[in-house]
């Protein structure tokens, strides 16, 4: 009597592409002489609502430093605030401001 081969699956060995995790952005806000500590501490609470101590904080570092991080985040995150930065608008206690304060994003380490 012969014995019938036994009928083996293939096994196909698929190679999944590497996932790299999504890599970070730093959120800096940069310094300028057009807005107020006023302006920044209110800006800060209503974008990020940091509290009255933590923005003025950062207030403080933007002045003395020209630059800080506001976040660390995912880049469409940075991306939002960033817009929401930029849209804030001029303010109000300058009479020569013309505009918001810049940030930028930048690759987190």
């Amino acid at each position: 009597m012969t014995t019938r081969p036994t009928p083996t699956r293939r096994e196909t060995t698929r190679e999944r592409p590497a996932v790299e995790p999504e890599r970070h952005c730093h959120l800096v806000l940069l310094d300028d002489d057009q807005h107020t500590y006023d302006y920044v501490i209110e800006m800060l609470g209503a974008i990020f609502g940091y509290g009255v101590e933590k923005a003025f904080a950062l207030a403080r570092i933007v002045d003395t430093e020209g630059r800080v991080i506001l976040e660390t985040a995912s880049r469409a995150q940075c991306e939002r605030h960033q817009s929401q930065i930029h849209a804030y608008g001029p303010d109000p206690k300058i009479a020569t401001c013309r505009g918001s304060m810049s940030a930028v994003i930048e690759e987190a380490a």
